[in-house]
């Protein structure tokens, strides 16, 4: 349920009028060195009231994509809204960011401790924050995430599927894919679900990595959010996505059958045929070559891009099973 309402909104110990904008301080906890660490929280509110829509990226510290969304977001003036309010939080796990780490360093990952606790580890006591302080006040939550190392992800919306007013939205915020996926235990998103608060959870790219499909793909789907919500400024301009987003059932993983030198021979967000070559291994000797074809007919929405793999390791993630 939207939450509309004229008085002030206070987050983070700091009180916010329709019409003001303000940056305000996440903060948990100092640096080893005792140099404090600023978490900008950065919340504009419009004179005429709406809903409220919180972006978040940075949960990983190696996820510098969503990151560049959300940031792109506010370079532009994206997220000053015509209505309602806009909560960005650029860089969650700010500890992983400054270490070039996906983890907390107390080797935890955030995104497996919500909703965390007041007395918990480092991880523990920011998701507890998080979820107290700053997820009550929204009515959607847009999540940037980024593909792991190696492993380039075709931009895609995750939630769970059988929800209608997810769909919905989905087509709206128009990337290439939905992969729906079950919501994993003290994920973010897990615990949102269960609070009744709707999040759209976007994958694009890999760690370490600035794209500029993914990242337009990104900022794009916001301003479509905005715009069906009635919050985008009519300066900015929504256009309609060139493609009709492709909905996933399901899908698979195909590995590698041999150890070596790994190049892929096909783009991510391509669709292959059954028994199509989508790459080949080979060793460094120039004895060996073998051809990796696919299994199953679909589309590819993950490619490993590693230069060296391991029987076993995961090349390429492909639908099999389409809405």
């Amino acid at each position: 349920m939207t939450q509309i309402s004229n008085s002030p909104l206070t987050i983070l110990g700091e009180s916010i009028k329709l019409g003001e904008s303000k940056e305000v301080n996440f903060d948990v906890a100092n640096l080893h060195t005792a140099t404090p660490v600023n978490v900008p929280v950065i919340v504009e509110r419009s004179k005429k009231p709406g809903p409220t829509v919180l972006l978040t990226a940075g949960i990983h510290g190696d996820e510098v994509n969503g990151v560049e969304i959300v940031r792109q977001l506010i370079a532009k003036g994206i997220n000053k809204p015509k209505c309602g309010t806009i909560i960005c939080m650029p860089v969650i796990n700010i500890f992983g960011f400054i270490n070039l780490k996906r983890e907390f360093p107390d080797g935890r990952d955030l995104n497996r401790v919500f909703p965390g606790s007041t007395g918990g580890s480092l991880a523990s006591r920011v998701a507890n924050k998080l979820i107290k302080e700053v997820v009550p006040h929204a009515d959607l939550i847009l999540d940037f995430h980024t593909g792991g190392s190696g492993r380039f992800n075709a931009p895609q919306l995750r939630y769970t599927k059988n929800n209608k007013h997810l769909d919905e939205l989905a087509e709206v915020f128009g990337a290439p894919f939905v992969l729906y996926s079950k919501n994993l235990s003290k994920s973010f998103r897990s615990t949102c679900a269960k609070s009744g608060k709707d999040l759209l959870l976007f994958e694009g790219g890999k760690s370490f990595h600035i794209d500029d499909v993914v990242t337009n793909s990104g900022v794009n789907g916001v301003k479509r959010i905005l715009k069906h919500l009635g919050m985008l400024k009519t300066v900015f301009k929504a256009s309609k996505p060139k493609k009709s987003t492709v909905f996933i059932e399901d899908s698979n993983w195909q590995r590698a059958k041999y150890s070596g030198m790994f190049k892929a021979s096909i783009t991510v967000g391509a669709y292959v045929e059954k028994e199509d070559i989508m790459g080949n291994i080979t060793d460094p000797y120039g004895k060996f070559n073998y051809f990796v074809r696919a299994k199953t007919s679909g589309y590819v929405i993950n490619v490993n891009e590693l230069p060296i793999v391991y029987q076993g390791d995961a090349l390429f993630h492909i639908s099999t099973e389409l809405k």
